[in-house]
């Protein structure tokens, strides 16, 4: 990929539970395009994608879940207790995903490109890197973190840290280590050192989003040094229904990026969203009544949508509160429909919205591009 693109891949990987996400969100921070490898493989299987008949006719139509989707849940208890079948599941898997991942770094218009895959010391993305990363925690720090952050049992979490393939293998293979076993701080700090060796002479921030002005408005990304800041503005707007502080942000920009609108001095408005599996998701979004709704909203949400078209988005999803429902003239304008997530029709769209809506949340929907990845067949 990198000789025939002329991009600088980063191979990004590391066991379950070790941060290998979190790493990839600072990178793409830092200005690097990202690619979540193991999602796309998620969609390779969606009905009606390239591995969809080829895994049912491996394993079998009790896959399926009622609305005709492979049950993942069902699949991967298959195949991690089955080292045989889960062979199996990634000849069928891994050539689709080595496609999608060259179509996205071949459009890339960013220099550096990090390919986070659990399995990528053992596929064929390995010898398309330029260096590995791996990120590493101890074996209790991981399990503890699959039962607090993903629900699974204390069995289940045990089984799948030790199921998967050594991780001093993957140390041994290291061009970088980020040990995840401390702050965000640290963190923060060694994956920033990380960079520096990658990253062209003069990028040290976000390539994708600069500083822009609109008549009395301001945007600029925020940056973690804002944490305080954007904690205290989402705690007033939300009349307190999110009470955040400094260290919750921090940790919030392992997720996600926050965009920041002043006007004149004074922060007045602030987005929230992440990038993941080629769908934007902005759930937090809040304005100050002093902000003209019909001026400030469109800022905030053209910027978001312009970085996440620069991350080869496909579809914009957001989720905002309550006083911003009702601006039906200016999500019209903006190009927005208020949707539920099962009339979204692309798989990824709709379990994209599953995952991130909050309870009670309205949902307002655009495509950002029709010519999208693994597309239905």
């Amino acid at each position: 990929m990198s000789n025939q693109h002329g991009k600088k891949i980063i191979g990004l990987t590391g066991n379950i539970a070790t941060g290998k996400s979190v790493v990839r969100r600072m990178l793409e921070h830092l200005g690097a395009y990202t690619i979540d490898a193991d999602a796309l493989a998620h969609r390779v299987i969606s009905k009606g994608a390239p591995g969809y008949k080829p895994v049912l006719d491996k394993f079998g139509s009790r896959l399926l879940s009622k609305d005709g989707q492979i049950d993942r849940g069902k699949l991967g208890r298959l195949v991690f207790s089955d080292a045989e079948a889960l062979a199996q599941l990634e000849d069928i898997i891994h050539p689709y995903v080595i496609q999608a991942v060259d179509l996205l770094v071949k459009r890339a218009s960013q220099t550096v490109v990090v390919v986070e895959a659990i399995k990528l010391l053992e596929s064929e993305l390995r010898r398309q890197c330029d260096s590995i990363w791996v990120t590493d925690a101890p074996p209790q720090v991981q399990i503890d973190r699959l039962v607090r952050k993903r629900g699974l049992s204390q069995e289940d979490a045990i089984q799948r840290v030790h199921t998967q393939s050594a991780q001093k293998d993957k140390l041994a293979a290291a061009t970088v280590v980020i040990k995840n076993n401390g702050s965000y701080d640290d963190l923060w700090k060694q994956v920033t050192e990380g960079w520096k060796t990658v990253s062209p002479v003069g990028e040290t921030g976000p390539v994708q989003v600069v500083e822009s002005k609109a008549g009395e408005f301001s945007l600029r990304r925020g940056r973690p040094r804002d944490s305080q800041k954007i904690a205290g503005l989402i705690t007033r707007l939300s009349k307190g229904k999110r009470t955040m502080n400094k260290d919750d942000v921090m940790e919030a920009f392992g997720e996600k990026a926050f965009l920041l609108l002043q006007m004149k001095d004074e922060l007045v408005g602030v987005a929230g969203w992440q990038v993941e599996n080629l769908v934007a998701r902005t759930d937090d979004l809040f304005l100050d009544p002093k902000a003209a709704t019909d001026q400030a909203l469109p800022l905030l949400i053209h910027e978001v949508e312009r970085a996440s078209r620069d991350l080869q988005c496909e579809a914009s999803l957001i989720f905002p509160p309550m006083d911003l429902i009702g601006f039906d003239s200016v999500w019209k304008k903006l190009g927005y429909e208020r949707r539920s997530p099962e009339t979204l029709g692309v798989q990824a769209w709709t379990d994209a919205a599953n995952e991130s809506m909050p309870t009670g949340a309205a949902l307002f929907f655009k495509q950002l591009r029709t010519d999208r990845v693994l597309r239905p067949i």
